[in-house]
């Protein structure tokens, strides 16, 4: 084991190539995370509903399946065919190309965010990889971009981010920071109140204004959460970086759906924009102050 640790530490560019290839096979199974996690805590919602109001002598017309289902069982299978997906079948992006994105047996279309998620997740690690080299900042950068990735996609889909992600988010930030591996501790705690706050300040400042909520509350625990890694001086950076894409992004979606009222997440954007900073924050402050601060 340390002559693996002696050869990675001694040859960056293997290092990197292993990272990447780890991440794809991790890519493989944040699909799984980003498909199944919304549905466990939506069974799980009903479950204790019922389980409230039958306490009370009232029986909600809930359906609730009673099938194992978590991260792990069933083990994948088509959603149109229900036929299993043999293991040679679900090496990541290779059997995708093979398979021309179908399905082996009904010959179904995969989608392709699947194979575009791994190999998202590989390239976000291999940029690791080459930013701190063999060293444990690596080990956390991937767990902060493998988090991220997740976060990003489940709120794109449903609106949500679970705290199971959010807060495991937050207090691995502040676990990693222990030692000031990214920020000192107290830049660190600083972060995370502050990036609760700002949002919440945000949000309660709106809602007394039009009366309507403008965010939630997940987008609040993901600021913190990143304030948490990155400590409280990148938390302007953050916020002004995802409300500039949000606003964009915002624009372009309304105009291209025919109902203008449906709610965009923002999630994504907070996400991108954390991502973005936690390695190249300098490099951005830099070029802003050379190019508009005379």
């Amino acid at each position: 084991m340390l002559d693996i640790f002696n050869y990675f530490e001694h040859a960056p560019v293997a290092w990197v190539i292993f990272v990447g290839l780890f991440s794809l096979l991790v890519g493989s199974f944040l699909n799984v995370v980003i498909y199944r996690l919304p549905i466990m805590l939506e069974r799980d919602w009903k479950r204790e509903c019922q389980l409230l109001f039958e306490d009370e002598g009232v029986k909600l017309p809930i359906d609730i399946p009673t099938d194992k289902f978590n991260l792990v069982f069933p083990h994948s299978h088509c959603p149109s065919c229900k036929s299993p997906v043999k293991p040679w079948q679900n090496i990541p992006v290779l059997s995708y190309l093979v398979q021309k994105g179908k399905c082996s047996h009904c010959q179904t279309s995969i989608s392709i965010r699947y194979p575009f998620i791994e190999i998202l997740t590989a390239i976000a690690g291999m940029i690791a990889a080459v930013q701190f080299g063999f060293s444990e900042q690596t080990l956390w950068a991937l767990l902060f971009s493998y988090l991220l990735i997740s976060m990003c996609f489940i709120d794109f889909d449903t609106m949500l981010l679970p705290d199971q992600l959010t807060l495991s988010m937050l207090w691995l930030g502040l676990l990693a920071n222990l030692s000031a591996t990214f920020v000192p501790l107290e830049d660190a705690v600083i972060g995370a109140v502050a990036g609760y706050m700002i949002l919440w300040t945000i949000f309660q400042s709106f809602k007394l204004l039009t009366g309507k909520e403008g965010m939630g509350f997940g987008d609040f625990k993901l600021l913190a959460a990143l304030g948490a890694w990155m400590g409280w001086q990148s938390l302007l950076l953050i916020v002004l970086m995802s409300s500039v894409v949000g606003a964009v992004a915002g624009i372009i979606i309304l105009r291209l759906q025919e109902k203008h009222q449906q709610a965009i997440p923002f999630g994504p954007y907070l996400a991108i924009a954390g991502w973005i900073s936690f390695y190249w924050q300098e490099q951005i402050v830099e070029f802003y102050m050379n190019t508009w601060v005379r």
